[in-house]
């Protein structure tokens, strides 16, 4: 149990996705430095292999009409994913995980959100530059408070 928690505290801790990690963990606790590699690799090698693949297919048959045509029709539903994500945030900043009621809007959350979006989609703003002001922004109320 002590490994696990030790495995999940790494995981979560180190910069990169959870599975990487967690596999990283795993293969140098059973085989040292060797297994680490052989384990990360085996973690990350299927995605690269098959993106990879993709990516020749599509520079390789990217005029075709019918390739086109599937990417035109998934277009819609990236979007929707992308607002279904822009969304989540918005409720997570306004609430914090609170009940959704009037009451319970933090205020200058929604205004450092909504200035955010303002930069980024009309602005044209730097996305880090964004996220660093926003940071300082909240850093200063919570300061003032």
């Amino acid at each position: 149990m002590n490994e696990f928690t030790d495995l999940v505290t790494i995981a979560e801790m180190t910069p990169g996705p959870i599975a990487v990690n967690s596999a990283t963990f795993v293969g140098i606790r059973i085989a040292g430095l060797p297994g680490a590699l052989v384990a990360t690799l085996g973690c990350i090698f299927p995605s690269l292999f098959i993106v990879s693949l993709l990516a020749f297919i599509y520079y390789r048959y990217k005029n075709l009409s019918i390739l086109q045509s599937v990417l035109s029709s998934l277009r819609p539903a990236v979007v929707a994913l992308i607002a279904s994500a822009g969304l989540s945030i918005l409720i997570q900043v306004a609430f914090g995980g609170a009940e959704m009621v009037p009451a319970n809007i933090n205020w200058v959350g929604v205004v450092l959100f909504a200035a955010a979006f303002g930069a980024l989609r009309l602005g044209k703003c730097n996305p880090i530059l964004v996220m660093v002001l926003c940071g300082v922004g909240n850093l200063l109320v919570g300061l003032v408070q």
